[in-house]
């Protein structure tokens, strides 16, 4: 159960990134941060097509970064930030390890560096 949880939340994460790898969609995602609109007006800023701004929302959908509500024949879309804070407690789980490395090699290029200076070189 734990291994199918992971490789999940894996996958969710893995099309986060997918989704924010392309300017229109961070373009669309920042739009949206703003408040929902009709996908018509996703579109308009960047003279694409209906089908090409779908494609993009498709992505975002798939990510979990948007939902979409539909009445009639209006979609709007909304703003959905939690694939966001995943991703953000991905990225600073990752952060702070890598923080430790670069501290721990500071600290032993330091250390190399004083026994070098007190040795003359040697």
């Amino acid at each position: 159960m734990i291994n199918h949880m992971v490789k999940y939340s894996e996958a969710l994460l893995d099309d986060t990134f997918a989704a924010l790898a392309d300017p229109t969609r961070r373009a669309i995602l920042k739009r949206l941060a703003k408040g929902s609109a009709p996908m018509g007006d996703l579109a308009e800023p960047f003279g694409i097509s209906w089908p090409a701004v779908t494609k993009h929302v498709k992505v975002l959908e798939r990510a979990r970064l948007v939902r979409r509500e539909q009445d009639g024949r209006v979609h709007r879309m909304h703003f959905e930030g939690k694939s966001l804070r995943d991703a953000r407690a991905w990225i600073d789980k990752y952060a702070k390890f890598w923080e430790g490395r670069f501290d721990a090699l500071e600290k032993f290029l330091d250390e190399t560096a004083d026994d070098t200076s007190r040795t003359g070189g040697k």
